[in-house]
């Protein structure tokens, strides 16, 4: 009697956990379906003429690395707040686990989320949209237009992506005497040092793991990994000040954190020679990144104009 009082009491904290799911539009769906109907409420942009072969390669790496007009909608239901919630949600995703399906949600595909960047990317290698790529193509083409000396750099790389699109770049032209150095934990962010850099954040550490395994993987997918690309594992603080690297190109920034991006130019932007480019990624959207990029220009008495790129991203050029 006890026995089956338990199983009641189990069985009605499932029902009232999954109940408490149902606030978002949640589905089953197999870990391995294909061909799952796309809707889109705006149809993607139709790849603009390219005369050269280099360019339209480019152009649809992008939208191969942003899964730009190839997302389906059906991502993976987010775990929730609260401990009940919590429960239901790993209860029920190890059950359907075991028979090859998943919780997901269907948000529509809005491309120009994609375009800009917005939004958490399931499948793709980068999260920065279509114009912040742009970016990186428009800034690595001109120093190698204009023979500005140094490698190439992001610092924060998640999975990649950027990265990826950096050195595609380099292959595309040709390039042989420059090297893309992907920067990373490797590990997810670090925990704020919430006593020597008090600015709020919107994370506690380890958030945006992806192992150096799988990033170096996904340079593989695109046959982009050569003696070209080279990684820093570790926290900023650890690896930058000791970095190998003599002159730097362009330099992209993309810590998120106050003290993630204020190491960042503390190490890197001595190096970034005159001419070359410097992209800060959360500018716009991260409040202690803005904070850690103003900090830093004002001290070293920076005043070249800051370039929008969109919601977010900014970049400058550095004139001396």
């Amino acid at each position: 009697m006890l026995r089956k009082s338990a199983l009641v009491c189990v069985a009605l904290l499932a029902l009232i956990g999954l109940l408490s799911l149902a606030s978002a539009t949640v589905v089953a769906i197999g870990l391995h379906t294909a061909g799952v109907a796309q809707t889109f409420r705006d149809a993607p942009k139709p790849i603009p003429p390219q005369p050269a072969a280099e360019d339209r390669y480019l152009e649809l790496l992008k939208r191969v690395l942003t899964r730009y007009g190839l997302e389906n909608g059906y991502a993976p239901l987010h775990e929730p707040q609260g401990a009940l919630r919590k429960w239901a949600y790993s209860t029920f995703n190890r059950a359907m686990a075991a028979t090859g399906k998943q919780l997901v949600e269907y948000r529509p595909v809005v491309s120009q989320d994609s375009e800009e960047g917005r939004g958490w990317l399931v499948n793709g290698e980068t999260m920065v949209g279509l114009k912040r790529l742009d970016n990186i193509q428009f800034c690595v083409t001109d120093v190698i237009r204009r023979k500005v000396p140094g490698d190439l750099i992001e610092c924060g790389a998640w999975r990649g992506g950027a990265c990826i699109f950096m050195r595609a770049i380099l292959a595309a032209y040709g390039v042989k005497d420059r090297v893309v150095w992907v920067s990373d934990s490797f590990q997810g962010l670090p925990r704020p040092d919430e006593d020597k850099y008090p600015e709020a954040h919107l994370w506690s550490g380890g958030e945006m793991a992806v192992s150096l395994e799988e990033v170096q993987n996904n340079f593989k997918k695109y046959g982009l990994l050569d003696e070209q690309v080279k990684f820093l594992k570790g926290f900023f603080i650890d690896t930058l000040p000791k970095a190998p690297i003599e002159r730097i190109a362009v330099l992209r920034v993309d810590g998120d954190l106050y003290e993630s991006v204020t190491q960042t130019l503390q190490y890197m932007y001595p190096k970034v020679s005159a001419g070359g480019y410097i992209i800060v990624d959360d500018y716009g959207a991260l409040p202690p990144a803005k904070k850690a990029v103003n900090d830093y220009r004002k001290a070293h008495g920076i005043t070249t104009p800051i370039e929008r790129i969109d919601y977010t991203g900014v970049f400058w050029r550095k004139e001396k």
